[in-house]
């Protein structure tokens, strides 16, 4: 999760979210480069006294700065489309969640299973155990089987939400009346946090998103005893 002071982005938790750090740094060293450049080109216009009548008129010097930057877009276009159909692919999902938004917290339902739903809701700040972080910490988690294609069916009941987990490289809307899909891999154990990320009414900031990663078994495990408590 974020930091205190951190100026790059969450540690990538799925093969999408490392694929997006990369395009991101790509993009980044491309920027810099320019502007370094640019800098360097007005620099030396303030500075030298010089001047060449074929730099100020020149056919070549307008065919370069005509297909340089042309170039630079294909450079930035071709693996962000990329990384955009990998988004979009949802291969033979091993579950299938549900995720509800409502004003204001989220509910879950595994569509796998026969009775195994629940109601997300954040833990008051007065009631958190130490070690957890507030405004962040839900009464129950998303729990989900690490190294599994999952796919998240989302929808909202009231109003706009939406869904969304930066460590894992999800952003999805919820629209009520309509399901949307996403999909995701989480490729390591862990915790990994969200909020909603649409303006919601007055609790907006009050509805986080908590997904636990863990191996099969202990899935398996906790899916047991859920349906047991059901």
């Amino acid at each position: 999760m974020a930091h205190p002071s951190q100026m790059g982005l969450q540690d990538a938790a799925s093969p999408v979210m490392e694929e997006l750090l990369h395009f991101h740094d790509h993009a980044l060293m491309i920027v810099a480069l320019i502007s370094m450049f640019v800098l360097y080109i007005m620099l030396l216009l303030v500075t030298t006294k010089l001047t060449d009548k074929y730099i100020l008129d020149s056919q070549e010097v307008e065919i370069v700065w005509t297909v340089l930057p042309a170039i630079i877009l294909i450079v930035l276009a071709l693996p962000s489309l990329r990384i955009l159909y990998l988004m979009d692919e949802i291969n033979d999902p091993h579950l299938t969640i549900k995720a509800m938004g409502h004003q204001w917290y989220w509910s879950y339902e595994y569509t796998d299973y026969k009775d195994l739903g629940f109601d997300s809701y954040m833990i008051p700040t007065q009631d958190l155990a130490p070690g957890q972080f507030r405004l962040l910490e839900t009464d129950h988690r998303m729990v989900v089987p690490m190294e599994s294609p999952i796919r998240i069916l989302v929808s909202a009941e009231d109003v706009l939400h939406s869904w969304a987990v930066p460590s894992l490289g999800i952003k999805m809307d919820a629209v009520p009346g309509r399901l949307n899909q996403t999909a995701f891999i989480a490729s390591r154990p862990g915790v990994f946090y969200g909020q909603c990320s649409e303006i919601c009414g007055a609790n907006h900031s009050f509805m986080p998103i908590v997904v636990e990663a863990v191996p099969l078994e202990h899935f398996e495990n906790w899916s047991s005893l859920m349906l047991e408590d059901a």
